[in-house]
């Protein structure tokens, strides 16, 4: 190996390191929010390149028909959930929510749909997709057993894992898609070729990571979605509405794995079934930061994208083994070194 081909491995390593960062942000934040291990992350990321390259082809989305339905069944949770004290301002709230806004952005969608909109329209109207979808996930999945054990939580995100991925193959078929790539610019540092794609995905990543510290140091809610996190009875006993956390966690979750899919749908073909296999690799890194260190998970995204391009190198047929090899350690380290405790009871 010479220096021009480490610099390549290295930069490939730094890209990929930037998605996984992303995702593992968002498991980070949604597990110490709600207990919830995302498994779903995948389909987020899936759901927003597919969708995406989509509308860019001039095809109408089947996530748009999905979130539609979702809202449906939401609504029909909520009437349910207060059928003894239904009152005329929270039954508007919820059917705005539930029944007006996916149904709005179906609208929207179905009426750019095969006019080829610009990229700017196709990627705001993918994340509106993907995020309301990521909304109703929490309110269908998850509230209801939002106080059950961590095991619990974890059989249902492998169930919505599962099901989210059959309606991707429905939606998108089993052929793999690509979309255009947000800038065609290109440039070169010495033997070091960059791409408006790339730079992207860099700025995205610092972007997405300045607005979450932003979000959490200076915001009422990020503030309040913080407090969750530390203590979730404690949080309540001061008036915190840890449901409504619970959905902004799922909102934000969905945003970032929406984004990722739309930064490497241009880079790689991508399938129905692709996400899976990159939530993977942003879940390691989350369990590098232990589930709750944002730095350390950020950090450990970047090792991970690194070892991926080196192992890819030197051995391509074993490089996801070497990959998710780099989680046992970390995992027999910390089962020495935490304490055994009990499940936190709410």
């Amino acid at each position: 190996m010479n220096t021009t081909i480490m610099l390549f491995l290295v930069q490939d390593g730094v890209t990929n390191g930037a998605i996984y960062a992303l995702l593992g942000l968002a498991l980070v934040l949604v597990f110490a929010v709600t207990r919830v291990i995302l498994i779903p992350q995948g389909e987020f990321v899936t759901y927003g390149a597919l969708t995406y390259a989509s509308l860019s082809a001039g095809e109408m989305p089947g996530t748009a028909k999905l979130a539609v339905a979702m809202g449906v069944v939401a609504m029909g949770l909520d009437l349910f959930a207060g059928r003894r004290s239904l009152h005329l301002r929270g039954l508007a709230r919820a059917f705005a929510i539930n029944i007006v806004l996916p149904s709005a952005i179906f609208a929207l969608t179905y009426g750019l749909a095969g006019r080829h909109p610009p990229i700017a329209i196709n990627f705001t109207l993918s994340l509106l997709i993907v995020a309301v979808i990521g909304l109703f996930l929490y309110r269908i999945a998850f509230q209801p057993i939002a106080h059950t054990s961590v095991l619990v939580l974890l059989i249902a995100s492998v169930g919505c894992h599962l099901a989210l991925q059959g309606f991707g193959l429905v939606f998108f078929g089993a052929e793999g898609q690509r979309g255009p790539p947000i800038s065609d610019a290109t440039f070169s540092i010495g033997a070091l070729r960059f791409t408006g794609q790339s730079i992207a995905v860099y700025a995205m990543t610092v972007a997405f990571i300045a607005g979450l510290w932003l979000f959490f140091g200076l915001t009422l809610y990020g503030k309040a979605l913080r407090a969750t996190a530390i203590n979730r009875l404690g949080a309540r006993l001061v008036g915190i509405r840890t449901t409504l956390s619970g959905q902004i966690a799922f909102l934000l979750a969905s945003v970032i794995g929406a984004v990722s899919g739309i930064l490497i749908v241009p880079i790689t073909t991508l399938y129905y079934d692709t996400g899976f296999l990159i939530g993977l690799k942003g879940f390691i890194a989350a369990i590098i930061g232990g589930l709750v260190s944002y730095p350390l998970t950020a950090i450990a995204a970047l090792v991970v994208g690194s070892v991926e391009a080196f192992s890819s190198f030197y051995a391509s047929n074993f490089k996801e083994v070497i990959v998710f090899t780099l989680i046992l350690p970390v995992l027999v380290l910390r089962s020495l070194a935490a304490p055994a405790v009990e499940e936190e009871k709410d």
